[in-house]
């Protein structure tokens, strides 16, 4: 499958609005609950169309029907300005009963058509499963793990670039940080 950059950066987006929705800060689902309330403030979140669509966008979580599979991979290969009218994908897309009322709102506004699209396109990569590609750069980075410790282990704690364990320890350092900020709340920085 092919996604475009547009689509490719929106979809981690999506992925990172909806992860910060599931949870509460004692680590109960709340994704429903939360859910609700932002399909409450759609009157509010219309105006964040055109500069944050992944963010209004999460009101139709779960509220699509893909029929068509293939169009929702041609979507998704396209740039944000050739993306098609909403209209047109009525044979690959179906909303949910309780998703229409939502879509009329939205389809009011001026960019309302371009992003039932984009909607649609986000909800599409994030219902695929990406395993295969998650799978291909995790034995990658294994891989590279593996060497990183072999040289390491043959040079005597020195790896190939010349650097001394004692030069890991801010890595871990820095680590341990990153894990205490996102047991606060924060999201870490990948």
């Amino acid at each position: 499958m092919s996604t475009s950059p547009f689509f490719h950066n929106l979809a981690s987006a999506y992925q990172a609005e909806l992860d910060d929705l599931s949870s509460d800060s004692e680590g109960r689902d709340v994704l429903r609950q939360r859910l609700a309330d932002k399909r409450r403030e759609l009157g509010f979140l219309r105006q964040m169309i055109e500069l944050s669509p992944e963010m209004v966008a999460v009101v139709f979580h779960q509220g699509f029907q893909f029929k068509q599979p293939q169009r929702m991979e041609q979507l998704v290969s396209q740039a944000s300005e050739r993306l098609p009218a909403w209209a047109s994908l009525a044979d690959a897309v179906t909303l949910q009963p309780w998703a229409r009322p939502l879509s009329l709102e939205i389809l009011k506004e001026p960019m309302g058509d371009w992003f039932m699209t984009v909607a649609a396109g986000l909800e599409y990569l994030y219902g695929k499963p990406a395993k295969a590609a998650v799978s291909d750069s995790d034995s990658d980075d294994q891989d590279s793990d593996d060497r990183t410790d072999r040289d390491q282990s043959d040079n005597g704690g020195v790896d190939s670039d010349g650097d001394s364990d004692d030069s890991h320890d801010g890595d871990a350092r820095h680590e341990a940080g990153e894990d205490w900020l996102a047991e606060q709340g924060f999201d870490r920085k990948d």
